[in-house]
């Protein structure tokens, strides 16, 4: 995987968690810099909220299936990252 993308990727990962958790910034930040599987959580987290911003493209049959999909991967994907900051 390309470095650029990579770190493009853990950017995003960051801003979707902190967004979602503003006031644990810092112990996301922390747990980004050191923990490979917290960073992965955090963008998949990014990947599903763009997928979810981007499901009205999708053809209409599909639409309500996969908004259903992607906010139960957002809500399963936040609450992972709330119990790893407890």
């Amino acid at each position: 995987m390309d470095k650029n993308f990579r770190e493009t990727e853990e950017r995003q990962g960051l801003v979707a968690a902190t967004r979602r958790f503003p006031m644990q910034s810092l112990e996301i930040r922390r747990r980004v810099l050191r923990d490979e599987n917290f960073r992965g959580i955090c963008a998949d987290l990014a990947a599903a909220e763009s997928a979810l911003a981007s499901v009205d493209s999708f053809p209409a049959h599909l639409r309500d299936e996969r908004r259903a999909e992607f906010e139960g991967m957002i809500e399963s994907l936040a609450l992972e990252i709330a119990q790893s900051l407890k």
